[in-house]
Order: C-alpha cells, then sequence, then structure tokens
C-alpha cells in the first residue's frame, strides 16, 4: 500500500488552494486506489491537474475534475425572466410559481408552461415544462426518470370486480412487487432485453448497476406508485384504440426507474452543479451541454432509464394478464419526468423537459390519473403550442406529504375509501385522496390542451406498505 499523500504533495504537484485537494485526498481513501504507489498516484493526479475536462466524466474523479476548473467557467448569473404560460393558476402554489420564475431566467431557458397540477418540487416545480437551448438538466427531469402510467384493457365486464374482489387483491399481491430497494427474489424474476444494453458497459457509472436493475425489473417503486384495478369506460367512438364505446376491467400502472433512474439522477445533478455553478435558489437546476461529454452521457443513461421504466410496466401488466388468463385488447402508455428533443412552432429544435407533465401532440394519446376516489382520463392530444404540446400528469398534490400525515387519520381515510368503495392494499395518509387536488378542476383548466376519450375508476389498488 502507498504512503499517504497529504496536501502538500498536491500543492507541490501544483494543486491551486482549495477544495480539489480535499477531494483528491478524499477520493486516494477508496479501495482501489489506495492499492497504487505513491508514484503512480502522483502520476493519476499529474494527469488530471493537466487535462481536469478529461475527468469530467469519470466515475473516481468527477468532482474533483470540475473543483480544477477556473471559476469563472462554472459561476453562471441568471437572464431576465422570459415569458411563459399557466393554466389553472389559480389553483397553483405561490411556491412553485416562484419556481417556474426561477427556471424561465436561466441563460439556456427558451420558453415554458405550467400545467393546472403544479406544485413545489426540486429545481423545476412538478408540473413544469420547461424548453431550453442544447442544455439538460438533470433536476427538471425528476429523480424518478421515465415515471409513466401504464393502462391495460380486457374484455372482462365491470361486474367482475365486484365477484372477484378477493381473488383480484390476490392476484396483486403475488404479482407486484413495491417499495424502496425492493425487487424481485430469485426465481421470479423475467428476463428483459434493456438488461443488455450496452450503455451498462459504456458508460462509467452504469458498470456496476446491471445487477441492481435485474433485480428490480418489474417492480414499483413507494410513495404515490401503484397497481391497481378498475372500471375503463370508453365515451368517445372516434377513439383510436379500436375499443368500442362501453365499460371493461382495466389495470393501471404507475411507476418508474427505480434505484437506477434516482442514482443516474443524483450522480449527473452533482456532476452538472459542479460545472455550472448557479445563485441558491436555482441551484438544482444546474444543466450539462449537450455538446459536452457528460451531457451525452446523460442523454444516454436518461434514454436508458426510460426504456427500463416501460420494462418494468411491461412485466407488471404481462404478469397480471397471465394471473388473469386474458389478454388485452388495448393499452395506453405515456412517460414524465423526461427531456425530448422537439421543434417549436419556428422551426427551432429544443430540448422540452416535462416533469411530471404529460405530452400532448396533436393526436398523442395518454393517461391522466385522478386518485384513489376519482377516476383517471384516457386523452387524446391537441398539440397546443403555447403548452409546449404537454398537459398535466395526474391531479397534483393539494397537501405536502408532512402536512397530510399530521392532518389526516387513519380512521378518516379508511372511512373515506369505503364511502366510495375503494379496496385499499398498502398505502400511507401521505396518499390519501384527501391529499390531492380535484381532478375535474384540474381537467377543465386543460380543455385547451387534450380531448377526453374515456375514463378509469380504481377500485382495487395496490402500494407500497402492509
Amino acid at each position: 500500500m502507498a504512503t499517504l499523500l497529504r496536501g502538500n504533495d498536491l500543492r507541490t504537484l501544483g494543486f491551486p488552494e482549495g477544495r480539489a485537494i480535499g477531494l483528491a485526498l478524499a477520493q486516494l481513501q477508496r479501495k482501489h486506489l489506495k492499492k497504487l504507489s505513491q508514484t503512480d498516484q502522483l502520476a493519476l493526479l499529474g494527469q488530471l491537474l493537466t487535462n481536469p475536462k478529461d475527468y469530467l466524466t469519470d466515475l473516481d474523479w468527477s468532482h474533483t475534475a470540475a473543483a480544477l476548473l477556473p471559476a469563472p467557467s462554472r459561476h453562471i448569473a441568471l437572464a431576465e425572466r422570459k415569458p411563459y404560460v399557466t393554466f389553472g393558476a389559480e389553483h397553483i402554489d405561490p411556491s412553485a410559481i416562484h419556481q417556474m420564475e426561477t427556471a424561465m431566467k436561466l441563460p439556456v431557458t427558451v420558453a415554458g408552461a405550467l400545467m393546472p397540477d403544479a406544485h413545489h418540487g426540486y429545481g423545476l416545480p412538478i408540473g413544469g415544462v420547461l424548453a431550453t437551448d442544447n442544455a439538460v438538466i438533470p433536476y427538471a427531469v425528476g429523480v424518478d426518470i421515465g415515471c409513466r402510467m401504464a393502462l391495460s384493457v380486457f374484455d372482462l365486464p365491470p361486474k367482475y370486480l365486484t365477484q372477484r374482489v378477493q381473488e383480484l387483491r390476490t392476484l396483486l399481491l403475488n404479482n407486484t412487487r413495491f417499495g424502496s430497494g425492493r425487487g424481485w427474489e430469485r426465481g421470479h424474476r423475467m428476463a428483459s432485453a434493456v438488461l443488455d444494453r450496452d450503455e451498462f458497459l459504456e458508460i462509467p457509472f452504469l458498470k456496476n448497476k446491471r445487477d441492481k436493475a435485474a433485480e428490480q425489473v418489474g417492480t414499483s417503486g413507494s410513495g404515490n406508485h401503484f397497481v391497481e384495478f378498475g372500471i375503463v369506460e370508453i365515451t368517445e367512438a372516434e377513439i383510436d384504440l379500436g375499443v368500442p364505446l362501453g365499460q371493461y376491467l382495466g389495470l393501471l400502472s404507475h411507476s418508474g426507474s427505480r434505484g437506477l433512474g434516482a442514482g443516474i439522477a443524483e450522480h449527473y445533478t452533482r456532476l452538472a452543479k459542479d460545472v455550472c455553478q448557479l445563485p441558491t435558489e436555482a441551484q438544482h437546476l444546474a444543466w450539462l451541454g449537450l455538446d459536452t461529454e457528460a451531457g451525452q452521457e446523460y442523454w444516454a443513461a436518461m434514454n436508458l432509464a426510460g426504456d427500463y421504466a416501460s420494462a418494468c410496466h411491461a412485466q407488471i401488466h404481462q404478469r397480471l394478464a397471465k394471473a388473469l388468463g386474458e389478454r388485452p385488447i388495448a393499452k395506453v402508455e405515456n412517460h414524465h419526468n423526461f427531456a425530448w428533443k422537439e421543434q417549436l412552432a419556428d422551426g427551432r429544435e429544443v430540448v422540452v423537459h416535462r416533469k411530471g407533465a404529460t405530452p400532448a401532440g396533436a393526436g398523442v394519446l395518454g393517461i391522466i390519473p385522478g386518485s384513489m376516489t376519482a377516476p383517471g382520463f384516457i386523452v387524446r392530444g391537441k398539440g397546443l403550442a403555447e403548452s409546449l404540446s404537454s398537459a398535466s400528469h395526474g391531479a397534483g398534490r393539494l397537501m405536502s406529504r408532512t402536512r397530510a400525515k399530521a392532518e389526516l387519520t387513519e380512521s378518516g381515510v379508511r372511512k373515506h375509501l369505503a364511502e366510495h368503495g375503494i379496496e385499499l392494499i398498502g398505502g400511507g395518509l401521505d396518499e390519501a385522496p384527501m391529499a390531492y387536488k380535484d381532478i375535474h378542476t384540474v381537467m377543465a383548466s386543460q380543455r385547451e390542451l387534450v380531448d377526453v376519450l374515456g375514463s378509469f375508476t380504481p377500485k382495487i389498488v395496490r402500494m407500497d406498505g402492509a
């Protein structure tokens, strides 16, 4: 094992006074680096000092490399706020509006819109849509990359739900897994092509992430994630699903990219903050240029996480369809917490971040859920330019999780669910229906964004918890 290097050794090498020295010394304590001889350690640090930009995406040295960059290239001032459109402004809390206005001051911002379900988040508010010029903002995508809704419609009558409540409860318990860190046990896992993707080998940060991803594929997270049976009602004859008007058994799921997406978000947000230092109120909006290696790496990792989230839903629906002994006659799937390269009306290519917002381009199908005791809606986008072809991703929170836990009671929530005929497995006070906005009010605020083609009413709901 090498003799420990000290701060003076790094100063002699040419390291500037400051946090880069502390970061470098801390990294040298890692097991695989401690094995290097002192000569090799100094040679490595010398290369890092000479070409810090070459190490900005290195798994070990990205933060040290960022600290070595000249300060002027990292400190960025906010610009004058650009205009944006808000839908349902009277129902959005001031903190979410303040976050959106801060995002509209970024030098890379081109356009923005705020959806009627908007509420406070990290960086960009939940329900915020932001178009940027050749830049991607990890926290404007969100921690749960590619989080999505997926609906399967089965040719079974609604009475199936009341006649087979216990059977459907058992199917949900046996064919879903919920919770932070939770995965499928060995022997119960299903293969997925997404696990064979080259990104797991080519992107340094992802090289040790495949095993956990294999364990968690086909599972759901905690919080507001769910898998539920309910009643689908098709109300629009000219729907693109090829399903006649009427009522059907439906299966709706909501979750994202599990630990894989969370790890990607946290790693590249830290990297973005190092290379793009913004004022305190905007620090979570640090971006990576798509013309940089780090930006391209995040973009590839983000797309992998999005495809992984889709694979999770595919397996959830596959398991439950098999257990039902039925094939779905139609499916609808859409995602949020993602960034897309799109063109504005004037032809400019931009990166559109939809954090808790549903893509609603002309003719694009989607599903916008309500709460456990309120319907969700199957929608078709109208492609309104002012909304950046977006719509809400749900009802949106009325109460914070902390407030819901403080103000609501278990008995009160159980009574409310019973009055609406809802069978709940798991869940918590923070996800009670009363903690969410009125979905009908939200939908009324976005009539110019989407057409309603049908509805989904939850009946048997599975969430994280006992």
